[in-house]
């Protein structure tokens, strides 16, 4: 009976983590509804907006006609284009298509972070734009895109989020999970933010940055996650990043397994170190200063993957159920992982709500667990593909550790074959 009474404590010890964090995903999920947007103005601020391009000829010159295709007058925005150690005509197709272009040769410093830093400091030098807006190569944009930013930066916002959604759901069946994902993370997670008052984060695609903004807190972010990075740094200076939900991005999601999971791999690891470096540190400070923008970004790290949240609920609920049949009575644990599982499931049908993708993404839905499955063998695959790394053919050591990232560039749905 003491054997069963301890298991059934760490039971509920074991499950209290899990239903904070499912927890904080519910409260977001319920304060999720469409907060009304500002007015628009007549045109205001003047923009630079900035895409970040390494190698990217064969669509650089699609996002350039789309960026320029906003409505707002001409006169009051300008497309740049940053040819980032580039090795094919990315620059001469941006500038055919009507972008200015900075051309960028440095091998030591590659990388997206790098190339936004450059054109940044650039544009703050020079005072012509009152706002910087970053967009990625692969994307095209809503017409109400700078209008919204526009309005925003008039009520007073240094720091402005764009709904970053899928360009292209229907090419296969990830990129239409992805856009469910998306729906969750970007839309439900986002608007709940907003509308709590908090930072929404950022997406690193779609993001608006006032330039006296820039001037007071520096873009130094190169990790993988330069955004995730740069929206901490933007927090704990006091400036929360305001959600500008009716403004979209579109950026095109790959549907082939080992594109994905090159990008799956980056962006995970990138988040977990930021989560090792941050997130408990964040945490504490919130505390100390009650700070309620502090908490949620902390928040926002330490809330594991939705796959492993999912994961841990089903794995829980399993092991206290077995329990609870061993003792022959039911336990705190089963209580707190059937909430979490409650919370789980609005979360994602909320997300589902708000993806668009309908009965096509009920149905894609089907293929969760496979998906699930193939996100828990990812750090395993990492570990045995470094092991199998040699040396460079040139006979260096390779990188530094902890040296910033290079330019990995995923391939674009025009440049695999079957889609997986």
């Amino acid at each position: 009976m003491k054997i069963a009474s301890t298991l059934a404590t760490l039971a509920a010890l074991a499950a209290l983590p899990v239903v904070a964090a499912s927890g904080y995903l519910f409260v977001l999920t319920v304060r999720s509804s469409r907060s009304g947007s500002p007015a628009y103005r007549a045109p205001g601020a003047r923009f630079a907006i900035v895409v970040p391009a390494h190698d990217e000829a064969a669509g650089i010159a699609a996002t350039v006609e789309s960026v320029l295709a906003v409505d707002y007058p001409l006169d009051r925005f300008e497309v740049i284009v940053v040819a980032d150690n580039c090795t094919d005509d990315t620059a001469a197709r941006a500038s055919a298509a009507g972008a200015k272009v900075l051309e960028r040769v440095d091998a030591g410093r590659r990388g997206k972070g790098f190339a936004l830093a450059h054109a940044f400091e650039r544009i703050v030098a020079e005072r012509k734009a009152d706002a910087v807006v970053v967009v990625d190569a692969d994307t095209i944009v809503s017409p109400n895109l700078l209008r919204a930013f526009d309005a925003r930066i008039a009520a007073g916002a240094g720091a402005v989020q764009a709904d970053y959604a899928v360009r292209n759901p229907d090419s296969g069946w990830r990129p239409r999970l992805m856009a469910i994902a998306l729906g969750m993370f970007h839309v439900v997670r986002s608007t709940g933010r907003e509308n709590l008052g908090v930072s929404c984060g950022l997406r690193g695609n779609g993001m608006c940055f006032t330039t006296a903004l820039l001037a007071e807190v520096p873009h130094d972010a190169y990790s993988v996650v330069e955004d995730v990075e740069y929206g901490i740094r933007l927090g704990e200076r006091g400036h929360r990043v305001h959600y500008a939900g009716e403004a979209h991005v579109y950026g095109e999601m790959v549907s082939s397994e080992k594109a994905s999971r090159s990008q799956r791999e980056r962006w995970e690891r990138g988040r977990r170190q930021l989560v090792k470096d941050h997130g408990f540190r964040l945490l504490r400070r919130a505390v100390a200063t009650r700070s309620l923008l502090l908490f949620d970004l902390a928040m926002d790290l330490l809330v594991p993957p939705l796959s492993t949240l999912v994961a841990a609920t089903v794995a829980g609920a399993a092991a206290s159920t077995a329990l609870a049949v061993v003792t022959g009575r039911p336990n705190v644990a089963q209580v707190l992982f059937g909430v979490s599982g409650v919370f789980l499931v609005a979360y994602g049908v909320r997300g589902w709500q708000v993806s668009g993708t309908g009965a096509r993404g009920v149905a894609t839905l089907g293929y969760l667990p496979f998906y699930m499955a193939w996100k828990a063998t990812l750090p395993l695959r990492h570990m045995w593909n470094a092991k199998r790394q040699t040396r460079p053919a040139d006979g260096s050591a390779g990188p530094e550790p902890g040296a910033p990232p290079e330019w990995v560039r995923t391939a674009r749905e025009a440049q695999h074959g079957a889609k997986t």
